[in-house]
Parts: structure tokens; C-alpha cells; sequence
């Protein structure tokens, strides 16, 4: 078959040529939303009398057996049409006639394969954020079985202060509400039609690019042509969101190895998502987590990629842009893949509180109330912190914990201390005592909970 601007050439194309430029090795995955877009463009054509409404009916009825074909595995795409777009219509064309070739009419591959890409990524925009608000709901199951159950907070990866495991699952549960909110404000600027924009600067055809947008769910139309078919800011504002969950994800999946490891023993991770060793019977590896770890790699590739892509293309349309859509779509899959498997994983991850609450418990951890404790005596802050800092020096030389030590030795730091220092010590009280908005208090925690569950709902 002739290539669609053979009238300007007295060459073929070489057939090296025909295997570098080809697409259709990667954005066939584009076709129902290609067809999609046609169809609705050749309504318009036909309810602006620029083809008649037979031909249209033909044109529907041909696209529509094609998506039957590729649906049922019996389309053969070929290389010589290099794009989802030639080769469905070479494919239309050779079913129903020259009709066919009417559908390309007042729009250009320019137009079309930026409508196919904002098409998908609307579509692949709406799972993803159900994804994410799906396992926004794992985390707070977890954070409501483990809402009293102490563990160590750290700062540095040292331990800091007592925090609950339900407000570490908590905090997770904020980063992805973050996520998804850059997420449903990326859709926005997506959700923008660029057909009728053709190769750049519209066309002489009385086109209703509002009826398309209507047709196909756009809240809106392009306005600039130029602009409509150059830009790709929405796939690079969908990557640099999508970097983001996962370096969120990929610090969850830190924890995980961490946690699992038998010098914490926080954790143990479900059989099924984990791996063993070769050569080394005893093991049992965090693959999926360290995996996810890798991954964001691979998402954060994709968005320098298409950052360099774009950085120095003159107005309009470049052919570099078609390389657009390997890391996209290779983005899309891993992230949904990352979400899946965790919204499986983590409700089959158990928590060893006896071990959390053992750990939670040293390190003098609660050195921090006992300052607080001699500022609600009156003694400033920053002297405070300086006496709670030599009793703790005290306690490592003694080889004792905070509770360990005697009214008498504590008070040989300050006559502020009293009998009543001796309750700051201990663990439940001390998680109870947090009165702050969003503390690792039990009860702040469960009306953190009842707040995320009325957010999350539907």
C-alpha cells in the first residue's frame, strides 16, 4: 500500500528507515482509544455535512469490526504503516473502500495521536487514583488494629521518641492523600481536546471540536493549535506525580526490609510475597519490597526522559515526540503494579508488638517528657533540655534506663523534680499524655481514623 504522503516522493521508503521509525511495536496499545477518537470524529463530519451521513455509518461499522478484530487477537499490524493510526486505517480503507480514506478529513496524525494520549492517561488517571485510594484504606485497617501498639519512632535511624504503629500507618495514609490529589490535579490539565488543532494551525473544514469534546468526556477544548499538538506538560506532570508516590512507596518499602530483618523482628511478611535463597536454605527475602525499591528507578527514568525529550523542541510537532510513549507507558505499568501488590501484600503483614513495644521501651526514649515535665514546673526549656541531657549521660554511665533511676538520684539534677516524676515514665502514659492534633496518642489516632474513613468513603 501506498504511504499517505507518497504524491511528494519519487523514492520508496528504505526499509531500514521503515524498522527505525515504525511505532507499532509499542503504541498499538493506543488502538481502542484511537478508534474511539475516530469514531467520534467522523460523527462530526457527518453532522457538519462535510461527508454524508452513509459514509459515516460505514466508516463507524468498519472501525468498529476492526476493534472486534484486535480485541479477538486476529489483527495483524504491520511494520510498512509504522503507527496504530496508518494501520487502522489502512485496514478500514482496504474493508470498505476510498470511503474510508474520507476519515482523515480536517484532522492530522499531529492531532490524533495527541488525542490518543490524553485519552489513555484519562482512563489510566481514574485507576490509578482508585488504586491508590484503595490502598489508602489498607493502611488505615492497619492502623486500626495497631492504634495503641507502641514502637520506636526514629529520627536519623535513631530511636527517638514512642510513637503508635497506628500513627506510623497514618502517616502513609497523608503522603498518599497528597499523591492522589496531584494525581485528580493532573486529570484536570489532561482532560483537554486537541483534535481539530491537525498538523498546527486548524483547518479551512467547519469542524465542532465542542460537539468531539462532548463525544469523547473532555471538559474542554485546546485553544492554541500550535500548542495543542507540541505539548506533552501533562505526560511529564503525570511522571514527575507518578515519581513522587513512588519515592513515597519506595521508602514504605525501606521500612519494610528494615522492619523484617532479625535485628529489628518488627515485622514478618507473608510467605507468598517473599522469596527464598538457592543456595541458602534458612532465607527468606523481601523481594517484592526490595523490588519496589528498584522500581522507582525505572518511573523516575521515565520523567528525565521525557524532560531531555522535550527541552529543546521548536514549535509544533517533532517526531522525537514519539518517543514519548515507551516510558509512559512503562511509567503507567509500574505504578499500577506497585500499588496491586502492596494493597495485597500489607494486609498479610503482621506486626511483632511484643518486639515494638520492647524496642519503644529503651533508649531512653522518653527523655524528651522528662524535659517537658521541668517545664511545667517552670524551669525554661533550653535548661530543661540541658538537665534531662546529663541525666541521661548519668544513666549510660550507670548502665541504668530512665526508670531505672531513684527519686534521689534524679533530684541531684534539680530541686524542681518531685515524687510525681516517677509516672512520666511510663510507656502507655507517656503515648496517652500526647494531646497535640495529630499525635501518636491512641485516641488521637482513632479520631484520625474515623476522619480518613469518612474521607475515603465511596
Amino acid at each position: 500500500m501506498k504511504k499517505a504522503w507518497s504524491g511528494r516522493f519519487k523514492e520508496k521508503t528504505a526499509q531500514v528507515v521503515e524498522e527505525f521509525t515504525e511505532s507499532i511495536s509499542f503504541d498499538h496499545r493506543l488502538w481502542p482509544y484511537d478508534i474511539k477518537g475516530s469514531i467520534a470524529h467522523a460523527r462530526m463530519l457527518a453532522r457538519k455535512k462535510i461527508i454524508s451521513h452513509k459514509e459515516a455509518k460505514a466508516i463507524i461499522e468498519g472501525l468498529k469490526g476492526i476493534a472486534r478484530d484486535i480485541e479477538a487477537g486476529r489483527f495483524n499490524w504491520r511494520v510498512e504503516h509504522e503507527d496504530v493510526h496508518m494501520n487502522i486505517e489502512a485496514e478500514l480503507i482496504r474493508r470498505i473502500g476510498p470511503v474510508g480514506g474520507k476519515l482523515h478529513t480536517a484532522r492530522s496524525r499531529n492531532d490524533q495521536v495527541a488525542l490518543d494520549i490524553r485519552l489513555y492517561l484519562k482512563d489510566q488517571l481514574g485507576q490509578i487514583i482508585a488504586l491508590i485510594k484503595k490502598l489508602q484504606r489498607v493502611f488505615l485497617r492497619l492502623a486500626n488494629r495497631y492504634a495503641g501498639s507502641p514502637m520506636p519512632g526514629y529520627t536519623h535511624l535513631q530511636r527517638a521518641q514512642p510513637v503508635t504503629i497506628g500513627q506510623h500507618m497514618l502517616a502513609y495514609v497523608e503522603m498518599l492523600e497528597r499523591d492522589r490529589e496531584r494525581f485528580q490535579d493532573c486529570l484536570k490539565r489532561t482532560d483537554s481536546l486537541p483534535l481539530g488543532a491537525c498538523a498546527l494551525s486548524g483547518t479551512t473544514l467547519p469542524v465542532d471540536r465542542q460537539y468531539v469534546a462532548k463525544l469523547l468526556g473532555f471538559s474542554r477544548i485546546s485553544i492554541n493549535s500550535m500548542d495543542a499538538v507540541a505539548d506533552r506538560d501533562f505526560e511529564i506532570e503525570f511522571l514527575s506525580c507518578s515519581s513522587l508516590l513512588m519515592m513515597h512507596l519506595s521508602r514504605l518499602a525501606e521500612e519494610l526490609i528494615l522492619w523484617s530483618t532479625e535485628e529489628f523482628g518488627f515485622i514478618e511478611l507473608p510467605d507468598s510475597f517473599c522469596t527464598g535463597s538457592s543456595i541458602m536454605p534458612q532465607k527468606k527475602n523481601p523481594d517484592v519490597a526490595e523490588l519496589i525499591r528498584g522500581k522507582t528507578g525505572r518511573v523516575y527514568g521515565a520523567l528525565i526522559n521525557l524532560l531531555t525529550l522535550m527541552k529543546a523542541l521548536p514549535l509544533s510537532y517533532n517526531r522525537d515526540m514519539q518517543e514519548d510513549k515507551p516510558p509512559l507507558f512503562d511509567a503507567v505499568d509500574t505504578v499500577k503494579s506497585v500499588l496491586q501488590v502492596l494493597t495485597e501484600m500489607l494486609p498479610k503483614t503482621r506486626f511483632n508488638t511484643k518486639r515494638t513495644l520492647q524496642a519503644a521501651s529503651g533508649g531512653y526514649s522518653l527523655a524528651t517528657d522528662l524535659a517537658e515535665y521541668l517545664v511545667r514546673k517552670g524551669v525554661p526549656f533550653r535548661q530543661a533540655h540541658e538537665i534531662t541531657g546529663k541525666i541521661v549521660r548519668y544513666a549510660i554511665d550507670k548502665n541504668k534506663e530512665l526508670q531505672e533511676l531513684s527519686l534521689e538520684e534524679l533530684r541531684e539534677f534539680s530541686d524542681s523534680i518531685e515524687e510525681d516524676i516517677l509516672g512520666i515514665f511510663s510507656l502507655s502514659d507517656a503515648l496517652k499524655r500526647r494531646v497535640s492534633v495529630g499525635s501518636t496518642s491512641p485516641d488521637e489516632v482513632k479520631r484520625q481514623i474515623s476522619l480518613w474513613k469518612e474521607r475515603l468513603k465511596g
